[in-house]
């Protein structure tokens, strides 16, 4: 009885023994800050948590009010679409663009050739589109984002949305549109002191030439046409501009009277006949030509019985509105270029000694760099409008 009690306590305390000591386990794994942490709760199903604080998400509204997220800063930017020589004119004027700028649509407008060689030494290395490229060709340049004009969403972009592509939209219509347009591109790129360096440019510029105006009365301000001229397929056309587009608000801007706001106008150009541009008979008249050499077309108006009747030519007021590569009423970057000639034709008084060409080579070195070298061999021969 006694050797059994004895052993009963003896096996007791045996297993008391192995329950307290502890069993071996495997070291707990550690985890860096930014490490994501993927938890499989089932066999089908994945769970990804959240990135750690530390990758900051970059948010872009863009001219459209949409917000687009970016988890990294993109490092394939393509340009796409039509107006793309103006996206990408602006674009330029960061430097991050010579590399990140993958691919773009044709940004020639005639004859002269296409601007950004002057700017972009690697430009024949990126892919070209055509300027209805589709968006099976876009994706093909595996694109981090896509840049393109406000009305190319419904044609372009949602079919790009609809496979994943971020699109950003640009509007660049307006100088208010400028400012804050060049801030989305400041943030794309991740340069936002280059952009407000940019925006603090274009202020200056127009206060430049809105200050000496101030106080004009409104018949001090001549009355002002700016006529779009174009042959295409040889028929002679003339066309004017919308009241809320760059040229009328340039006209309002330079001190003149825009004439031509005063018929019904339509969402693009507006074809008029000579009839009516002599009804308007306005003090300035300002030739612009997209494909034609401005400086020819003005010299075969004055040269005309018809429209040496009109007080424009009858005063040596008919000017041919400048052009580079690219003409200056647009709203490309030249937009303030265009600007000042125009404010200066108006009131050559208010600017004394005012020296367009060298207003230019300064307006392309302080943009975009560009040497005396390059502007004086492929820029300045292609100069064309009355400028002096």
């Amino acid at each position: 009885m006694r050797s059994r009690l004895v052993l009963g306590w003896m096996l007791a305390l045996s297993l008391l023994l192995v329950a307290c000591t502890p069993a071996s386990s495997a070291p707990t794994p550690t985890l860096s800050p930014t490490s994501a942490v993927t938890i499989a709760p089932e066999p089908t199903a994945t769970v990804t948590l959240p990135p750690s604080p530390t990758q900051a998400l970059i948010t872009v509204t863009d001219a459209l009010g949409r917000e687009v997220i970016f988890s990294q800063p993109p490092q394939r930017v393509v340009i796409a679409g039509r107006a793309t020589a103006l996206l990408a004119d602006a674009a330029y004027l960061f430097p991050e663009a010579k590399e990140k700028v993958a691919a773009l649509s044709r940004t020639s407008q005639g004859a002269e050739g296409d601007f950004l060689t002057l700017v972009d030494p690697n430009l024949g290395k990126k892919i070209v589109f055509e300027t209805n490229v589709g968006a099976e060709q876009v994706v093909a340049a595996q694109p981090d984002v896509v840049i393109m004009k406000t009305y190319m969403a419904e044609s372009l972009g949602k079919p790009l949305e609809t496979l994943g592509i971020p699109v950003v939209y640009l509007s660049l219509e307006t100088p208010e549109e400028y400012q804050r347009d060049l801030r989305i591109l400041g943030q794309i790129f991740q340069n936002p002191q280059r952009a407000e360096e940019l925006v603090s440019y274009f202020d200056t510029q127009v206060q430049n030439v809105t200050q000496p105006l101030q106080g004009l009365l409104p018949e001090q301000k001549p009355r002002t046409l700016l006529l779009y001229y174009s042959d295409r397929d040889g028929q002679v056309a003339f066309n004017v501009a919308p009241k809320a587009w760059m040229q009328t608000i340039m006209t309002e801007l330079a001190g003149g009277r825009p004439v031509w706001t005063d018929i019904e106008l339509g969402s693009g150009w507006t074809k008029v006949n000579l009839e009516q541009v002599a009804a308007w008979d306005a003090d300035v008249i300002a030739i612009i030509a997209y494909t034609a050499n401005p400086d020819e077309v003005a010299a075969r108006l004055k040269a005309d019985p018809q429209w040496q009747a009109m007080r424009a030519v009858r005063d040596g007021r008919l000017y041919a509105f400048p052009k580079d590569f690219y003409s200056w009423d647009q709203p490309d970057v030249r937009w303030v270029l265009g600007l000042r000639w125009l404010a200066w034709r108006l009131h050559p008084e208010a600017y004394p000694g005012l020296d367009m060409v060298k207003e230019v080579r300064a307006f392309f070195e302080q943009l975009y760099g560009m040497d005396a070298k390059i502007f004086d061999a492929r820029l300045l021969p292609l100069l064309k409008g009355d400028l002096r």
